[in-house]
């Protein structure tokens, strides 16, 4: 069974309705992201902080994964199916597929404050202010803000270097290091991006397919082009 590795980010799920701070001139819900999304801001203002991710998790939930989503899933029937996402919701999860790695956490879980390894399941709970983590930190989000490693991308490596069909989806390719991820794809690797803005990056040792058009709309077309596995 052939190895097909998705490389996802924030466009994916923008066509179920969770919004972005990218579409909105670096605003998120009306916040600067260094307000929200850093150490520094956690250290200021962390009820400020905890405010803005629960209200984020609990948006989370009140979406539904789109077919781009679906998509991906019914996949896993032909092929082996490995997604490696930018997101820190669960719609990949929710939509059914099994092999996901969140490369900047996940908005359904908390961790220690001083410990990254140690974390919880919140399971579409809030956090709030004086909740502990067992190690007794204060419980803060599982995602990771601006500023700081990104661990799971030693993770990611070895899946997209043994990728045999590596797909793109909603993502420009400007956050990294994340983005320097489709560096590690094979030479003989079928590559595909669906974006409708999509630029790749120049200097790739491979061809990329790239189909412009939003996730759900090129999700089809690719599903339909590679027929069905």
């Amino acid at each position: 069974m052939k190895k097909m590795v998705f490389f996802t980010g924030s466009g994916i799920s923008a066509e179920s309705g969770v919004k972005t701070f990218r579409d909105n001139g670096g605003l998120w819900e009306n916040h600067n992201v260094y307000e929200v999304a850093t150490p520094e801001a956690f250290a200021v203002n962390p009820s400020l902080v905890l405010d803005f991710y629960n209200a984020r998790r609990r948006q989370m939930y009140e979406v539904e994964p789109n077919g781009a989503h679906e998509s991906i899933a019914k996949l896993q029937s032909h092929y082996d199916v490995h997604v490696v996402t930018q997101n820190v919701d669960n719609l990949h999860e929710r939509a059914g597929s099994k092999k996901v790695l969140h490369l900047h956490g996940e908005l359904d879980k908390g961790r220690s404050s001083t410990n990254p390894n140690l974390i919880v399941d919140l399971y579409g709970q809030d956090i709030v202010l004086g909740e502990l983590a067992p190690d007794g930190s204060q419980l803060r989000p599982h995602v990771v803000w601006f500023g700081e490693a990104v661990p799971a991308i030693e993770e990611a490596i070895p899946i997209i270097s043994e990728a045999d069909i590596m797909i793109i989806v909603g993502t420009s390719l400007q956050v990294y290091p994340a983005a320097g991820l489709i560096n590690y794809a094979p030479s003989n690797c079928r590559v595909y991006c669906i974006d409708p803005a999509a630029e790749m990056p120049m200097g790739l040792p491979f061809f990329v397919e790239v189909i412009k058009e939003r996730a759900v709309k090129g999700m089809e077309i690719l599903v339909n082009r590679l027929g069905g596995g």
